[in-house]
């Protein structure tokens, strides 16, 4: 990370009236929390990551998936924000409304940071909702214990409010977080390596609406070409140095 660009980007920072961020999977590997497919081991190394994570295998072996999503659940119990993530929450609770936080992860950690009204679009793991549309006598607070939790009266069941392969991101999510890109006067787009799309498709909007798009990532990057700048290195050390003293002011 050069000094130079940093000062180039912290004047960028102070120039924009809204900013969005896009983070992904690399700012929770800071923090520890491992890949969907690094968390496939011990018991659960046997079983291909795709028949996890779609609705079909979720139909055939309802209690092996919700078994494996309690485990990562388990996984993440310990694991903490770290300073990437707190430099974003510091930031927005200092300059309500000027910053919009979209992340592909779905670990919650930006939510225990302090950040608010976070767009996630691939789910929040540690939220459930109902597999099939919901009957009038699906209720949360009624479920009836299991593996997985299901009513009791329709046998309707829990699955994870996370996104799975074959499906399309939650419609509101998606639209609230093209329109920060496309209103936005600068983007960072930080630990991901920008191949999944739709979410790496809003780099390309936020640039091709006149905004300035930086990226923050250890490695190169898909949306490299995109960018104004490149700030490589690690979230908990970049993130902190952007945001530090009040750069926005």
């Amino acid at each position: 990370m050069e000094g130079a660009a940093l000062e180039t980007v912290q004047g960028w920072l102070r120039e924009a009236r809204h900013i969005a961020v896009l983070t992904g999977a690399g700012i929770s590997a800071e923090s520890g929390v491992p890949t969907f497919r690094d968390a496939q081991t011990g018991y659960w190394a046997q079983f291909r990551a795709e028949d996890m994570a779609t609705e079909e295998g979720f139909r055939a072996h309802p209690a092996r998936v919700w078994g494996w999503y309690q485990h990562r659940r388990q996984m993440l119990a310990d694991v903490q924000p770290n300073a990437g993530h707190r430099a974003l929450a510091d930031c927005a609770q200092k300059h309500p409304g000027r910053i919009t936080l979209i992340t592909q992860n779905v670990d919650g950690l930006h939510q225990r940071a302090g950040s608010a009204e976070v767009l996630c679009l691939h789910g929040d793991l540690m939220e459930d909702r109902f597999l099939d549309l919901p009957r009038p006598c699906c209720h949360p607070d009624t479920v009836k214990a299991g593996s997985p939790p299901h009513c009791p009266r329709c046998g309707n069941l829990l699955r994870p409010g996370v996104v799975w392969f074959g499906e399309p991101l939650p419609w509101a999510v998606l639209e609230a977080a093209q329109q920060a890109a496309r209103g936005c006067d600068l983007m960072l787009v930080v630990g991901t390596a920008g191949a999944v799309y739709p979410a790496a498709g809003l780099a390309h909007s936020a640039r091709a609406a006149g905004a300035r798009v930086v990226v923050v990532n250890t490695a190169p990057s898909e949306l490299d070409y995109v960018a104004h700048a490149v700030l490589r290195g690690r979230a908990a050390q970049v993130l902190p140095a952007l945001f530090g003293a009040d750069s926005l002011r």
